[in-house]
């Protein structure tokens, strides 16, 4: 299992994970929906306690990924298969252009 911290606005809204299944989850921080009810990362994943589930990386999240030349740097830099969205999100996303950004989360120690 894979996840990253989602911020907006460097605010935390939520949390990005993939599955050893292969599904993908975004679930808001509890304290992002009660303070920022209104601030949504995107139209289609309105702010709410229930968590957004799907078999592909949500679009807003792929279009957040490098594509081009910059895909094929960030490919070859880290070694990361052009296919491995969740593992690109997670490496080429942490200083997006924009108001969101996502950092990995280290799991290693959590039980």
């Amino acid at each position: 299992m894979r996840q990253g911290k989602v911020f907006y606005k460097n605010r935390l809204a939520g949390l990005i994970t993939e599955t050893d299944e292969g599904e993908y989850i975004f679930q808001y921080d509890d304290n992002y929906v009660e303070h920022h009810p209104n601030d949504f990362i995107t139209f289609t994943m309105p702010v709410s306690n229930k968590p957004f589930i799907d078999k592909r990386l949500f679009p807003f999240f792929e279009g957040l990924i490098p594509e081009g030349w910059l895909l094929d740097i960030a490919s070859k830099n880290w070694k990361i298969n052009k296919n491995d969205r969740m593992g690109l999100l997670l490496a080429c996303c942490q200083n997006c252009i924009g108001a969101v950004h996502v950092e990995p989360l280290n799991n290693q120690n959590e039980n």
